[in-house]
């Protein structure tokens, strides 16, 4: 298990640029399951859970060729549909919770798939039932093996309907959608997703020959078409690591040039950023975090406790809800952090509470932070839980007054490239051991 030893008290300076974003790698890589021709990827980012389910597709017999760092063709033309029963995959993609996307393409292309319950971050429950729900509206049925743990869907022919999501999932739309576009008929999905990543795979099975409509809203309707052809996509930048970039600059004093954002895709990040006295200048594509010796937390009009809270989009993204908590502890004023859709994602806080941040938590989905800006993080050792809280200690790591140890940074590394080396090339120290 490899680890980081941070020294803190850095200041950062110069530009750093986002890789391209991890949750929609994840579904456009699977989308290419959906036809015979060639798919070409720009901007995918080479971290653990990309390859790992790069891995995936290439045991089920994608022809995967890498013509560039970042850029990789995907050719379905073969594939060995058996493959899903194999114990290696069973054993590789209960590792990976973005194998579940499989799904909806094999079943569209084969009509019988089956799926291990895959893994991910230990976050909460994160229940697949919207994902099976829509295909059994779509005709599939759905089954565990005897004595097995695999799911079993299968349907002869899928046929479009409407359907309502009980959440708006951001997988389970992508899902979907993508089992949706070769279904007979017209699929009305209400309650979607909306989310960039979900309008991007919009965007790259439309120029597939897809008939969608609706993109970018919570309503999609699908014309089933009987074969999808090759195209060419390229992935955006990744939000969340631009959200987490700004919250370093912020937590480190540092004034930080993130480049080719696309701004425009970033939805409320900036303003909620700036509800927490962060300072961010916009030019063009790229952000200008200016050095900011305090920054100070906003109240509400009648002058009660900020709050900042998830929501489904364009509301604030919980893949940043752990940056902005740890923000918060350097922060002049006090904030309600609202986690309102996983019940573990703020147990880290103990962990900055041992580095003296003052943190209450008030139950599995709210803790109140008194931010004070002349408190000094004392140094610690400690265990990175997820990917996001993995990067948000890290954050605390750089801003604490000596070394820091983080252990378990296979977690970080699932969601974040490179990011000691990117990091230390603009001021962070930080050694991998």
């Amino acid at each position: 298990m490899a680890s980081f030893e941070v020294s803190g008290a850095c200041t950062l300076n110069g530009e750093i640029t986002p890789q391209g974003a991890k949750n929609e790698a994840l579904q456009v890589i699977c989308a290419t399951l959906l036809t015979s021709e060639k798919v070409t990827i720009r901007n995918i980012p080479d971290i653990l859970d990309v390859n790992k389910l790069i891995d995936l597709l290439t045991g089920l017999g994608v022809e995967v060729e890498q013509e560039e760092p970042g850029v990789c063709s995907f050719c379905a033309k073969t594939l060995h549909p058996d493959y899903l029963q194999d114990p290696e995959f069973v054993r590789k993609a209960s590792g990976l919770r973005g194998s579940i996307m499989v799904v909806g393409p094999l079943l569209a292309r084969f009509g019988l798939v089956y799926a291990p319950r895959p893994g991910g971050d230990k976050i909460g429950r994160r229940r697949l039932d919207t994902h099976f729900i829509g295909f059994e509206k779509l005709g599939a049925s759905f089954g565990s093996e005897s004595g097995s743990e695999l799911y079993r869907i299968e349907a002869a022919q899928l046929r479009g309907c409407d359907m309502l999501l009980d959440e708006a999932s951001v997988t389970g739309t992508a899902n979907i959608l993508m089992a949706a576009v070769m279904a007979k008929g017209k699929t009305t999905i209400y309650n979607a997703a909306c989310e960039p990543y979900v309008q991007q795979l919009c965007k790259l099975l439309l120029r597939m020959g897809a008939k969608i409509s609706g993109v970018g809203s919570n309503l999609l309707v699908v014309e089933g078409v009987p074969q999808l052809h090759g195209a060419d996509h390229t992935i955006l930048p990744d939000m969340i690591e631009v959200g987490s970039f700004i919250g370093m600059a912020a937590m480190t004093h540092s004034e930080l040039t993130i480049k080719d954002t696309a701004f425009g895709d970033l939805g409320i990040i900036p303003d909620a950023f700036r509800r927490m006295g962060v300072c961010i200048e916009r030019q063009g594509n790229s952000i200008h975090v200016p050095r900011q010796d305090c920054y100070e937390i906003e109240t509400f009009i009648d002058g009660s406790i900020m709050t900042i809270a998830d929501a489904p989009w364009p509301g604030l993204t919980p893949d940043l809800i752990s940056v902005f908590l740890v923000v918060a502890t350097q922060a002049k004023g006090s904030v309600l952090i609202h986690q309102k859709m996983f019940e573990s994602r703020l147990f880290f806080v103990d962990k900055l509470i041992d580095m003296g941040a003052q943190i209450i938590l008030c139950d599995p989905h709210r803790a109140t932070v008194i931010g004070n800006e002349r408190l000094k993080l004392r140094p610690t050792v400690m265990t990175s839980p997820d990917i996001r809280a993995g990067v948000a200690l890290l954050i605390a790591a750089m801003c604490a007054d000596g070394k820091s140890v983080i252990h378990n940074i296979e977690q970080i590394d699932r969601g974040y490239q490179r990011i000691d080396e990117r990091l230390n090339a603009i001021g962070a120290k930080i050694n991998r051991i």
